[in-house]
């Protein structure tokens, strides 16, 4: 039997888009001639050398509908050529143009939903731009009968609104041995997007209350505005603004620090029934963590204690949630330990078996 050829497309940066590094490794070891279909950015840097093949579309318009309708179209004659047996598009940033040459080729097609779309911050605060995305989705979601998504929410959600039965595959850490360092310096750690609706209008000024720093790793749309909260606060020296980090890099910044933060504010659907890839990175390294009190979170909490939960987001409550985390050892060591054992069972070796199980049914019932 022929090796089978999986075209994955994404519209982020493929060096720093971990949970894409996860899933291609994980498709090309399982014996997959692997494809990942990235753009550039303004600032992209080398493509880091991966197992798996990549190709970069040249992209100079950066955003708004312009970008999605060019980039799209891109892909579409990039995908309409290209020999493979199967396209996954990565959210509704790609579909259109995995929706129409996988029919035109008669092609096999799979969505991964990391999110639910059109409930977005960026996309629900626009009115007319949700309404274009609803349509794409409705449009496209329902033709796609292979998927997955991150989280049991999301999946009830795909179901009463499209009828799919999508597996879900979260986003995992891998599991990696652990050796817990001596944490002299005590910070407070955020990692991932800088993007409106991640709670740093509310992080930030907390942190005047707060004896440690705080660290932000990563970049986004809310980036500028965050630093402008920080140096209203007069917090320059408290809240310390890293930028990207490379993949390779970033769990050194993780296993350091001594509390991590999974915050969103719930004004959108998809917030308030995510479950971010940060809060497993912090699980396994054994950093306990501040997190919204949102339904993914508290299942997992109720198994395994590893994050002090908020009821409500307010400088004042985060304060006293991250003093507590800082001085009360005991909850702290109690937490610690949590995430060590839960850091067994939440982990990529066991996603990544959900994640093949969605591609060998796929190949199963089409016959080859």
């Amino acid at each position: 039997m022929s090796q089978k050829h999986i075209v994955l497309t994404v519209t982020s940066d493929a060096n720093y888009d971990q949970r894409m590094i996860r899933i291609c490794t994980s498709l090309h070891n399982a014996g997959y001639k692997v494809t990942l279909i990235s753009r550039t950015f303004a600032n992209s840097t080398p493509l880091i050398e991966q197992p798996y093949k990549q190709i970069r579309v040249q992209q100079s318009i950066g955003q708004g509908k312009l970008f999605y309708l060019t980039y799209n179209l891109k892909l579409f004659f990039i995908l309409l050529f290209m020999k493979a047996d199967v396209f996954c598009a990565i959210d509704l940033d790609t579909i259109l143009a995995v929706y129409y040459a996988s029919r035109l080729r008669g092609m096999p097609r799979v969505y991964d939903a990391h999110e639910l779309f059109c409930d977005i911050e960026e996309v629900a605060s626009r009115p007319k731009v949700q309404k274009m995305w609803q349509w794409i989705e409705r449009h496209t979601v329902p033709h796609f009968k292979y998927g997955y998504t991150v989280n049991k929410s999301y999946v009830d959600e795909y179901r009463r609104m499209y009828r799919v039965e999508y597996a879900i595959v979260r986003n995992a850490t891998i599991l990696k041995p652990l050796e817990i360092p001596e944490k002299q310096v005590r910070y407070v750690l955020y990692q991932g997007a800088v993007n409106h609706g991640r709670c740093f209008d509310q992080l930030i000024p907390a942190m005047k209350q707060v004896d440690a720093q705080l660290i932000i790793c990563g970049y986004g749309n809310y980036f500028t505005e965050a630093q402008r909260i920080t140096e209203e606060n007069g917090l320059q020296n408290k809240v310390i603004f890293k930028g990207y980090i490379p993949p390779k890099e970033l769990p050194e910044y993780t296993r350091n620090a001594y509390v991590g933060i999974t915050l969103f504010v719930a004004t959108s659907r998809s917030n308030e029934l995510s479950l971010a890839n940060r809060f497993f990175d912090y699980m396994h390294h054994g950093v306990p963590q501040l997190a919204a009190r949102y339904p993914e979170y508290e299942n997992i909490n109720r198994e395994y204690e590893v994050a002090s939960l908020l009821d409500d987001i307010t400088p004042g409550t985060i304060a006293t949630a991250l003093n507590k985390l800082l001085n009360d050892t005991e909850y702290y060591h109690k937490l610690q330990q949590n995430c060590l054992e839960a850091r067994e069972v939440y982990c990529w070796q066991e996603e990544e078996k959900r994640l093949l199980a969605v591609y060998e049914r796929l190949f199963a019932e089409r016959g080859n």
